[in-house]
């Protein structure tokens, strides 16, 4: 009598009996990981970085969303354990991969990480498993790499392996919003691979959002991301217009949201940073060229965003100059690094490509960020935060607010700054001072 491994599946995820796999123990895997161990089922995890391997198993944290307080316990009860080595996984029910997608520099996928996590993950695959993507990629991914990949070692998508695609949604420093009450999207190859990831997302999250396919699962991801590029690109050059036409970009998005309905604010800044949104977008591009078709709104809003850092060194310049200071040898500062207010995370944030410019103009350039306590440059050289403090503000011809993290004193830093470019209006109460260019 054949194996109903549809229904073993569904019963280990019922009565909690399942053991899950997480493959990349990063800001998305490891709250992942956490959040079924919390759910009561044993979690192994795989990561090649034996740094991350050695911090999670002696039970300490190394990601702001989870606090080792939370970790230490699950480690501890041996609900959490990880390894660099693939075979951990033989055993296992479940497995989701959720290793990094970067861009390359020629904007084109980067799929070297998923490629080998679904390889070595088909190696050591058995019947009874259910596979789960949740990398963001480009439409197609998860029925062309790996649902074929698991076919090559025998077996059947949807009677005995169950392959789908869940794309991550974790928003690293949103204290609102986590694994448990932000809802999961899920599209399986067959009808049984969709029922499987249902039953085993709904252990943890409060809401499972089913789709047609893995294809559509895929697509929801990058819609996502890419509105958000694309309404980001219009303010960024609204704020441009705003600039020519000597206007306050502040003021007119504060007036545009009082409309209570056909409008949402969106707000200009330095440049897009983070995992996400200033690469998923170039994904579905990039797929759609192949279909001969050119997805004009984003390749305008990846101009726009990505030219923001530039204007940004244009107006430290200007602000310089008007005060009859060069850029050149000028002491500039750089406050905050991190690609979004309170994190750590320095993933494609403009404030790099904001010190590599100024350097290109002969500024001399420090940084503070509480967060990051050093940064690597492109010239592969380490550069350390900078300790903050008023003597530090006084000393500098010139401060650029990149980030606004919520443990800065804005009254401290505009009273002891001589001049700051403010690209995050994170100052707009102190309108009474002169010293503030604003973006």
């Amino acid at each position: 009598m054949s194996t109903d491994y549809r229904q073993q599946l569904l019963s280990r995820f019922s009565d909690g009996t399942a053991t899950v796999g997480i493959v990349g123990l990063g800001y998305v895997g490891l709250p992942l990981a956490v959040a079924f161990a919390e759910a009561g089922f044993r979690v192994i995890g795989i990561d090649l970085s034996e740094w991350k391997v050695d911090k999670l198993n002696s039970g300490e944290s190394y990601i702001p969303d989870i606090p080792t307080s939370q970790l230490a316990p699950l480690v501890r009860n041996g609900k959490l354990q990880a390894f660099t080595d693939y075979s951990a996984l033989e055993t296992v029910d479940a497995v989701s991969i959720c290793v990094p997608t970067p861009l390359r520099k020629t904007k084109d996928p980067d799929m070297s990480f998923v490629l080998d996590a679904t390889s070595h993950v088909a190696e050591i695959c058995h019947a009874g498993m259910l596979i789960v993507l949740e990398s963001t990629t480009y439409p197609g991914t998860t029925e062309e790499i790996v649902g074929p990949e698991v076919e090559r070692r025998g077996f059947i998508v949807g009677q005995d392996v169950f392959v789908a695609f869940s794309p991550e949604r974790i928003d690293p420093g949103n204290d609102k919003y986590a694994v448990y009450n932000t809802p999961k999207v899920v599209g399986g190859i067959t009808p049984a691979c969709t029922e499987i990831v249902t039953a085993y997302y709904q252990t943890i999250v409060e809401k499972v959002v089913k789709v047609s396919s893995p294809t559509a699962a895929e697509m929801v991801k990058l819609l996502e991301n890419t509105f958000r590029a694309v309404n980001i690109g219009l303010v960024n050059e609204m704020a441009l217009m705003c600039d020519k036409l000597n206007l306050d970009v502040w003021e007119i998005i504060e007036a545009a949201k009082s409309k209570p309905f056909g409008f949402m604010p969106f707000y200009p800044g330095p440049g897009l940073g983070g995992h996400c949104i200033p690469v998923d977008p170039h994904y579905l591009s990039w797929k759609l060229k192949a279909l001969n078709y050119n997805a004009r709104f984003i390749e305008l809003a990846s101009e726009i965003n990505t030219h923001m850092p530039f204007y940004v060194v244009d107006k430290v310049a200007e602000a310089l100059n008007n005060v009859v200071k060069p850029i050149r040898s000028s002491r500039i500062g750089v406050l905050g690094v991190a690609y979004k207010r309170d994190i750590d995370d320095v993933r494609e944030s403009p404030a790099l490509d904001i010190i590599h410019l100024l350097h290109e103009k002969g500024a001399e350039v420090e940084w503070n960020d509480p967060h990051v306590p050093s940064i690597r440059l492109e010239n592969d050289e380490v550069s350390h935060s900078t300790p903050f403090s008023t003597e530090w503000l006084e000393s500098l011809d010139c401060l650029v607010i990149v980030t606004d993290h919520t443990a800065y004193d804005w009254e401290t830093i505009v009273k002891h700054s001589p001049l700051i470019v403010d690209t995050r209006n994170a100052t707009s109460r102190f309108t009474q001072y002169a010293n503030i260019v604003s973006l």
